[in-house]
């Protein structure tokens, strides 16, 4: 083989190694631009499979320490569910705000504003209630200070729209409803309460409950009858509604059996402090055929039984005794919050007394003596 033909050989084994990429990159412009779209697919898909993977495949990056410490110490973010909200829960609010008002309609709603002359409510619909004072309480004391934003409320619709689009609301005409059901609930519940005397009228005075005009006779107003009423207008007492007649607006409270329970409290308080044996000093306040009960002062008063009276016998306690007569009596005892009385007992003490300071006699040894020894000093 001459050395031209060895060339030849050896430029087209060259040629036969090299891909068709590499060919192609090696190739003039002109002739790059000459090959076929087709072909040089072709000759693309015929490239070895390994070195696609290795062109396309690379070794990621090692992370840094700092990245490493990073990622640890930040902590996963929990997976949270949103909040389903389903049609019906649309619906429902959107029933809800469309319902039609009524005039006399009682709708309840939650207090979103407060001022000296009104109230504003959110009634959960599509404009907001107002109460005005006029529209609050017939109670001239009455103020709106006592209400709170956030407080719920029940009021009567007596206009559907106002002036400013909104719906005009009255707490006094929701309580002739409301009101008369709370008030016969309270009665049957013998609950207690406080009201407030706003003026003193024939035989007792008037309170308001729950903005409706209430009653409380002069007799019931306190332990005993009450002569001057004026000195209780302003003042804050705690009564008992005793008549809640809705049909004829009769409202009547009552004090007395409150005081009463108090009174009978501490009396029970102080007895239990009362010893036996105790000696004092009080008044015959009541005289009956079986004894007479006896004022010991500060609410406290005991029974003398007839037998206890005096160590004679006696038929009838007002035959010894009169009602207002001073006397001293003994605790004997104190039961079931009442207290037993005993003025024989202290006649049973100073008869004992009086055994004990009578005079003794001196001893036989120094007893003896003589007339001369009696006369030894006598002159004449």
């Amino acid at each position: 083989m001459s050395e031209e033909e060895k060339v030849i050989a050896q430029e087209t084994n060259e040629t036969e190694t090299r891909t068709p990429t590499e060919a192609a990159m090696e190739a003039p412009a002109e002739t790059a631009a000459e090959v076929p779209v087709e072909a040089a697919a072709e000759a693309a898909s015929e490239a070895p499979a390994e070195a696609s993977a290795e062109e396309i495949t690379e070794t990621p990056a090692e992370p840094t320490a700092e990245a490493s410490e990073a990622a640890a110490e930040t902590p996963a973010a929990p997976a949270t569910e949103a909040p389903t909200e389903s049609m019906a829960d649309y619906d429902a609010a959107i029933t809800a705000s469309m319902k039609p008002i009524h005039e006399g309609d009682i709708l309840k709603g939650t207090v979103i504003g407060v001022s000296d002359e009104e109230l504003t409510v959110d009634l959960g619909i599509y404009t907001d209630g107002i109460v005005r004072r006029e529209d609050a309480s017939d109670d001239p004391d009455f103020t709106f200070r006592d209400f709170e934003i956030g407080q719920e409320i029940s009021a009567t619709v007596i206009r559907r729209d106002n002036a400013q689009g909104r719906i005009q609301l009255s707490l006094k005409a929701a309580a002739a409803v409301l009101g008369w059901e709370r008030l016969q609930q309270l009665q049957k519940d013998q609950t207690n309460i406080t009201v407030k005397i706003s003026e003193a009228v024939k035989s007792g005075v008037t309170a308001y409950v729950e903005g409706i005009r209430g009653f409380i006779p002069a007799s019931k107003l306190a332990l005993s009858y009450v002569e001057n009423l004026d000195e209780y207008v302003g003042r804050e007492i705690e009564v008992r509604v005793i008549t809640a007649e809705p049909e004829g607006k009769h409202l009547v409270l009552s004090a007395r059996d409150i005081l009463r329970e108090k009174e009978r409290e501490e009396r029970k308080q102080r007895i239990s402090n009362v010893e036996i044996g105790l000696v004092t000093e009080g008044t015959v306040e009541t005289i009956k055929d079986y004894g007479a009960f006896i004022n010991l002062g500060k609410g406290l008063s005991g029974l003398v039984h007839v037998s206890q009276i005096s160590q004679q016998r006696v038929k009838h306690p007002g035959d010894v005794l009169k009602e207002g007569q001073k006397v001293k009596v003994k605790v004997i005892a104190v039961k079931d919050g009442k207290i037993s009385l005993s003025m024989k007992a202290l006649e049973d003490v100073a008869a004992q007394e009086i055994e004990e300071e009578t005079y003794k006699m001196p001893k036989a040894e120094n007893a003896t003596t003589s007339l001369a020894s009696l006369f030894k000093n006598i002159k004449l």
